[in-house]
């Protein structure tokens, strides 16, 4: 009887611990699937793959006008003018927000020291203004361009249709002309689309502004005279003059050697006398 009970002792131990055995296993079980779970459900999906955009166009380069006039030249005093002006900021919008571009032509300093007559102090601000404005073009031109311009006629300024300045291009010199002004272009200080820079010998001055009563231009001053040929002495006069005393020599000797029959004539004459 001792024996059958501790059997059945033993057997009950060994089904209490089969039973722990599988509960563990069930509590394994079921954390891991919970696990899983909420993983599955707290992960981010994944993200979309989206299209390699492209890098951003460069900026364009803009040329600082203001910069630009203040190291070349000089052109200190047309400079100076812009400024006072605004008129600088009308040519940097200009160069700055359009396509068109904008050509600029640049007294140097000596231009406007050598403007007495008419002289520029006396014009209002207005018109200093339209003057300023009247040295520039809005539209970018190189050089090469200028000679279908000058088959254009006169090309309206900034100042509008009543500034217009006249171009002509002779063997790739551009000269530029108002009812009071010829001058030319004489170097390129900066041409790179949309900016054009051209220096010029003199002030630009609009009829608009100064009227039609142009003061005669003062008479060129005679050429140098030049002797011709036939002005200087030839090479025979230089001769002749070079042969002469050698020419009076010879008479001179000949008349020594006809004195001895001379004086015997004179002798025989002097007998029968």
């Amino acid at each position: 009887m001792s024996v059958f009970y501790a059997l059945r002792t033993e057997r009950e131990k060994v089904k209490e611990a089969m039973a722990k055995i599988q509960f563990s296993i069930f509590i394994a079980v079921a954390f891991i699937v919970f696990s899983a779970s909420t993983n599955a459900k707290t992960a981010s999906p994944p993200a979309p793959m989206l299209p390699p955009t492209s890098a951003p166009a460069p900026a364009p380069h803009h040329v600082n006008l203001t910069e630009l006039l203040s190291v070349a030249g000089p052109f200190h005093t047309f400079l100076d003018y812009l400024l006072s002006s605004g008129v600088i900021e009308t040519f940097q919008s200009q160069a700055n927000n359009t396509e068109e571009g904008v050509t600029i032509f640049v007294p140097k300093d000596d231009a406007f020291k050598a403007q007495k007559n008419p002289p520029l102090s006396n014009l209002t601000k207005d018109q200093l203004k339209q003057l300023l404005l009247s040295h520039a073009l809005p539209h970018y031109y190189s050089l090469s361009e200028f000679k279908n311009l000058s088959q254009s006629g006169p090309v309206s300024t900034f100042a509008g249709g009543q500034y217009p300045l006249k171009f002509t291009d002779v063997s790739g010199t551009v000269r530029i002309e108002t009812l009071w002004t010829r001058t030319k272009v004489s170097s390129s200080v900066f041409s790179t689309d949309p900016v054009a820079v051209y220096q010029v010998n003199r002030v630009l001055l609009p009829e608009a502004i100064f009227g039609t009563d142009v003061p005669p231009m003062p008479a060129p001053a005679p050429a140098p005279v030049v002797s011709s040929p036939s002005d200087s002495p030839s090479a025979d006069s230089d001769e002749a003059n070079a042969s002469s005393p050698k020419s009076s020599h010879k008479n001179s000797a000949q008349t020594l050697a006809l004195a001895p029959v001379a004086m015997v004539v004179s002798g025989l004459v002097a007998l029968f006398l």
